[in-house]
């Protein structure tokens, strides 16, 4: 007997939930042996077949993790390094994205090209010859050269923020225009408004990398007061043993600041990846 129009329909819906359950466990996993890993004894760390749910839970790992190193210190480095690093992204990006989609000048769309392409440069070119400039600054062992960076816009940033500027409306900035507005004014009273949701999802992607940075405070920073989390979560690594449960304590603790900024930024989020994904 042959299936009906409506039964095919639930079938290919059942099945894509399914396959998209499937692959958040996936996902969820590791994340979720993270949290299983920090509430255990050291003596359940190894055992198999592994211990997902942990009976009792050790809660006091994540506070001796805090005392085994200088959480608050690094905590306080990355909150600094993040914060500035998307208020740069946030400032600087938005205004050269609006340059390339709504003012008309010679060699826009060639610049903007080539702004694209230094996307391709792969970040081992460009290591040393930024390492000498801040060198040369004087900022080495200091927070600046993983925060200037940022006030001077980031090319993925841009390009999602300029696709989202090309959805307004051109009778909208014309029609600003006619009222007298300047392109400063339809900036900032137009298109930084009616701009949050990609706002929000570029200030998601600099948060996480900014907050997950390890290689960039690897190589500016050696005194260890300075340090980001990133950079601070190594050190339960020892050739004497690790201590894998604190260090997971850690590793939970240093997510949650994303969690939390997803969750009260997940609606524009959502929108923001719908809008940027409109044709031109």
């Amino acid at each position: 007997m042959r299936l009906g129009k409506r039964a095919k329909e639930m079938i290919r819906l059942n099945t894509v939930r399914i396959l998209l359950i499937i692959v958040t466990f996936v996902y969820v996993l590791p994340f979720f042996w993270m949290i299983s890993t920090s509430l255990k004894a050291d003596q359940d760390l190894f055992l198999m077949p592994p211990k997902w749910f942990p009976i009792p839970p050790h809660w006091e790992n994540y506070k001796q993790a805090i005392q085994y190193f200088p959480f608050f210190t690094y905590f306080k480095n990355s909150v600094i390094i993040t914060s500035l690093s998307v208020l740069g992204t946030l400032l600087s990006s938005p205004m050269v994205a609006y340059g390339f989609s709504k003012i008309k000048w010679p060699g826009r769309d060639f610049f903007f090209y080539l702004m694209l392409s230094t996307m391709m440069l792969p970040f081992a070119v460009t290591m040393i010859p930024t390492f000498i400039i801040f060198k040369k600054l004087g900022l080495v062992n200091t927070l600046w050269p993983l925060i200037i960076p940022s006030f001077f816009g980031s090319p993925g940033s841009i390009f999602l923020i300029r696709q989202f500027f090309n959805t307004i409306p051109d009778d909208l900035i014309d029609a600003a225009k006619i009222d007298g507005a300047t392109d400063w004014q339809i900036y900032w009273k137009i298109a930084i408004p009616l701009s949050k949701p990609v706002l929000t999802l570029v200030g998601l992607f600099q948060f996480i990398g900014s907050w997950n940075n390890y290689l960039g405070p690897l190589i500016y920073i050696s005194d260890e007061s300075k340090y980001p989390l990133a950079l601070g979560l190594p050190t339960f690594l020892s050739r004497y043993g690790t201590h894998w449960n604190w260090m997971m304590a850690a590793a939970t603790l240093s997510v949650i600041p994303i969690v939390i900024f997803f969750f009260f930024a997940q609606s524009y989020l959502i929108e923001g990846i719908k809008l940027t994904g409109l044709k031109e």
